[in-house]
């Protein structure tokens, strides 16, 4: 009996320091690309390492085992539900401070109702039984199409189509991250197929890589993608003039950077989850740890460094195209971003907003770059949240 409890006592550490060395990613950055996914991970899965850290500390008080395992497995546990235990701590204060951003867009804004009437599937920013059961993601499967660029490239292109027949329906377009480097159309798939059972058209769009295709070829691409939409819009029942943009990290750039030039296809609003917006500013002052070597991205990317390409970097900046009149644009941001920090959203919400136009920065207090990538998290949730009802209120009919 006491070699059977001991074994257990054993079991018990083993699972308690694991459970431990998986809560700590709450609060240690990740310093490599390699372990990001724990850095990312760890805070969104947080009430799952709170509840087995409890069962482990209950396990350890009732199951007789040496005194120093024991005093080990509850001291490792506490810590672990400590940490655990932060980012739902700070889930109400975070849905106060982002209601209040909201609110800024204008007196217009609220109690709009979804395109066609749909209602929205969850009715508030966070729930634990949509952690677990997950969230009610649409079963739309998205029909491949082509588009051909100017100089000839076929690039490959996803439309969701909404179940309601009766049109013309506002539209998303959505632009994948990956560093300017990787990715597909299919990366956005859970995101669009969430909103188009919402009603909305979802195209989601595809741009060449760096560093085979250095910029400007991706916004080239981004163009020539929202172009053919435009002129497909009839066929595919789209309101041209209901159309936003949505992007991730460096989807999210291009997204901005799309809609505010001059001269671009006119949009109803933009966005941004962790999108760079001042490349030579991220180049010079990198986050610490730096897990995806900026400086090397961005050469990659652009051909060299802010000193020899000084005029690219900043035509390359969303923040320097902002100018008055740009559509309504949504800022999501984690605040333990080590890829693309929480600062850079500031200033491109204070440019926005001192140029006079509408803007919202939603700011996640735990949450790292990619947040999203655990759809069901309570970072997810609450970004998501806000995204509909914003774009419900962009894209409504007749603002």
């Amino acid at each position: 009996m006491a070699i059977l409890g001991q074994f257990m006592g054993w079991a018990i550490a083993l699972l308690a320091a694991i459970a431990l060395f998986l809560s700590s990613w709450i609060v240690v950055p990740a310093p490599t690309s390699l372990l990001l996914p724990l850095g990312v991970g760890a805070p969104e899965v947080s009430p799952f390492l709170l509840l087995s850290q409890g069962i482990l500390l209950g396990l350890a008080l009732l199951i007789k085992f040496p005194v120093p395992l024991k005093t080990l497995v509850i001291a490792m546990a506490a810590m672990g539900m400590v940490l655990s235990s932060l980012p739902l701590w700070q889930v109400p204060a975070t849905v106060r401070r982002a209601e209040a951003q909201m609110q800024r867009l204008g007196a217009d804004y609220g109690g709009q109702l979804p395109p066609n009437g749909q209602p929205f599937p969850r009715s508030r920013p966070f729930a634990l039984i949509d952690l677990v059961r997950g969230l009610p993601e649409g079963a739309i499967a998205p029909e491949r199409q082509t588009v051909v660029t100017p100089d000839g490239a076929a690039l490959a292109l996803d439309l969701y189509q909404p179940p309601i027949a009766q049109g013309p329906h506002p539209a998303i377009v959505t632009i994948y991250g990956g560093a300017w480097q990787r990715g597909a159309p299919a990366a956005t798939a859970r995101f669009s197929s969430y909103m188009a059972a919402q009603g909305y058209t979802v195209v989601a769009i595809d741009y060449r890589h760096a560093p085979e295709h250095r910029f400007p070829t991706q916004i080239e691409d981004v163009q020539a993608a929202l172009a053919w939409t435009r002129d497909r819009a009839a066929t595919y029942s789209i309101d041209p003039g209901r159309m936003a943009l949505v992007g991730w990290s460096a989807g999210a750039h291009l997204a901005m950077l799309a809609a505010y030039e001059p001269g671009a296809l006119p949009m109803r609003a933009v966005v941004s989850y962790y999108g760079p917006v001042n490349l030579a500013a991220g180049y010079y002052d990198p986050p610490v740890p730096d897990p995806i070597d900026t400086t090397a991205v961005l050469e990659s990317f652009l051909g060299g460094n802010p000193e020899q390409l000084p005029e690219l970097y900043q035509r390359a900046s969303p923040v320097f195209a902002v100018r008055p009149g740009l559509p309504p644009t949504l800022l999501i941001y984690g605040q333990r971003d080590h890829v693309v920090q929480l600062s850079y959203g500031q200033q491109m919400y204070e440019r926005l907003t001192r140029s006079g136009n509408p803007a919202a920065l939603i700011a996640i207090p735990w949450a790292e770059h990619a947040f999203d990538a655990v759809f069901r998290g309570p970072s997810n949730q609450i970004a998501l949240y806000y995204t509909e009802r914003f774009l419900a209120w962009a894209l409504r009919p007749n603002p």
